[in-house]
């Protein structure tokens, strides 16, 4: 692409070479203040300016994203000499005469006070490699970065599942998988992630057209969309018949290596817009929601910051509609009483490891405690008038906006048990993907296992604990509200392990992530660390992941055979 006259080119700050970086870092600069220049004069005219003398940029010049994209920089670049320059070159454009932007919220995440989490800057070594190698592969350090590195093992193989499915060789070409990132996005109305895609895809050459609406992309897409929706809300009812749908519709048709490369992404960015959901997850800085050119008032947040749902820092904790139950405060609720919580916890524990040792309930009583626990999971729901956090309609960008998640047994359709002795991600997942997209199974079984296993023998205050138990029962009830049984698994457990606060967390963001809320992350876990939570969350987002995959790479080995 030619390089226009003064057009401002980010590449080389993701070197790993800090002459390269410095060198983009002057020409940025120069850019920034050539450009702030020609628009400064223009503040001679009173009505442009803004209450403090300062001059707004308009959006039409363009000096605005860029100057939000500099204060990301200055805050968000693992590299101190990028992040300094970059507030410097903010500095410069000010002195001009020019309003620069400020960041809105308070970190990465709605749920998390933000000096509870890794500050960029103040990571240890480990840390610092996967900040700099994100940044040096996406350009930009995320939020949900930010939060996932609370656990750097598993961030470490997420980031490089997320790179091989988006920039190493595979079957579909890089603004498809973007695009197809954005659909999956886009069915949990999940505006953070549909945003960082958008930018991806146009980036990456693809046709600004698309954007407006999924009726503008190529018919081969649109035929991906029934797909999408039944692996967002209904998995189980993908059947080999849309398998070959796809696969057969003459000049449209994907072909085996592309559909399974689809049907990784889209289950990817499913469960990505759950974490992004249940952990809170803020806009980035220099997205729409992210910053503001206003001035701060004198109480540190304004008008508007309130409405788009930002506060002030004593407010940082009060629930969507203002008032604080004490019983789901974090701040006032009784510490004996959250201390109780996790000792009865532990009680149970050790009772169930007592009676898994003396006795072994029968094959039959097993059955049907999955069946028990598979209805009662169908009874468990927040209240419909609680508000979450407010997005952006991104309905544009997938088909049939009425379609969501529905239970197993509305209206007396039965879905039958998918007994993993039958298909399992082990036995036949993961070679068949690994068959049709080498490397990727490898990758996803690496990263299935790390969430799976992860452990610091911890809970809450306690260490030196087997959290094994607990973890088990928070993945398979997963999968059976997902209708998958485990014939080796007691579902007893799941009822003693899971108060209702926190299977009612569970199925929110698992299934209409869109719908979490502050107070329903507030309300499970109250003695427990937010590193401790954002382990759920790495729960949830695996084990919703293979529910998914396991459906529908079940529905392609019965189309091959």
């Amino acid at each position: 692409m030619e390089e226009r006259e003064g057009e401002v080119r980010w590449d080389g700050l993701c070197s790993r070479d800090a002459a390269t970086r410095a060198a983009a870092l002057d020409n940025i600069g120069q850019a920034v203040l050539r450009r702030s220049e020609t628009i400064a004069p223009v503040a001679a005219v009173p009505p442009t300016r803004a209450a403090d003398g300062l001059l707004v940029p308009g959006a039409r010049d363009g000096l605005s994203e860029v100057l939000a994209r500099l204060l990301m920089l200055s805050k968000r670049c693992p590299f101190p000499d990028v992040r300094e320059k970059s507030e410097a070159i903010l500095s410069g454009v000010q002195e001009l005469g020019l309003r620069i932007p400020r960041p809105l919220g308070h970190g990465p995440s709605r749920f998390i006070p933000e000096k509870e989490t890794i500050q960029v800057g103040n990571e240890d070594t480990m840390m610092h490699t996967l900040f700099a190698d994100s940044f040096a592969t996406l350009g930009r350090l995320d939020n949900v970065t930010l939060v996932m590195v609370f656990h750097p093992q598993y961030l470490e193989s997420f980031l490089k599942t997320q790179h091989y499915l988006l920039q190493m060789d595979g079957p579909l070409p890089l603004h498809y998988r973007h695009y197809i990132g954005i659909m999956a996005a886009a069915r949990h109305q999940c505006s953070y992630l549909v945003n960082l895609h958008v930018n991806d895809f146009l980036h990456v050459g693809g046709d600004p057209k698309w954007l407006n609406g999924l009726e503008n992309a190529p018919q081969k897409l649109k035929n991906l969309g029934e797909l999408n929706k039944m692996l967002a809300h209904r998995p189980w009812l993908i059947t080999k018949e849309h398998i070959e749908q796809l696969l057969k519709t003459e000049e449209n048709s994907w072909s085996l290596a592309e559909l399974i490369h689809a049907v990784v992404l889209l289950t990817h960015y499913h469960s990505l817009a759950s974490f992004t959901f249940g952990c809170g997850i803020s806009p980035e800085i220099d997205c729409e929601g992210g910053h503001t050119f206003r001035p701060p008032s004198v109480s540190n947040y304004c008008i508007c910051d309130i409405t788009n749902g930002y506060h002030g820092v004593d407010e940082i904790h009060a629930s969507p509609t203002g008032s604080i139950p004490v019983s789901i405060c974090p701040n006032k609720h009784s510490s004996t009483e959250s201390v109780c919580e996790v000792e009865a916890l532990m009680e149970k524990m050790k009772q169930l490891q007592e009676c898994r040792d003396e006795e072994e309930a029968s094959q039959e009583e097993m059955a049907t405690r999955f069946e028990r626990e598979k209805r009662e999971s169908m009874f468990v729901c927040s209240s419909e008038d609680e508000e979450s956090a407010p997005t952006r309609d991104v309905s544009r960008h997938f088909e049939d906006t009425s379609y969501g998640y529905k239970d197993f047994s509305r209206h007396g359709m039965h879905v039958p048990t998918f007994r993993v002795q039958d298909y399992s991600w082990e036995d036949h997942g993961y070679s068949l993907v690994n068959r049709l997209y080498p490397d990727v199974g490898q990758l996803l079984d690496e990263k299935f296992h790390i969430a799976y296993n992860l452990t610091y023998n911890t809970m809450a205050m306690h260490k030196d604990v087997d959290t094994s138990m607990l973890r088990r029962a928070i993945w398979n009830y997963i999968h059976c509200m997902f209708g998958i049984r485990y014939d080796d698994y007691d579902y007893g457990e799941i009822n003693q392990l899971l108060d209702r606060s926190f299977k009612v967390y569970i199925k929110t963001v698992v299934c209409t992530p869109e719908k979490t809320t502050k107070r329903m992350y507030d309300s499970f876990w109250r003695q427990f660390e937010h590193s401790e939570k954002v382990h759920v969350n790495l729960l949830l987002v695996e084990a919703r992941m293979q529910a998914e995959l396991l459906y529908a790479l079940r529905a392609i080995t019965r189309y091959m055979t």
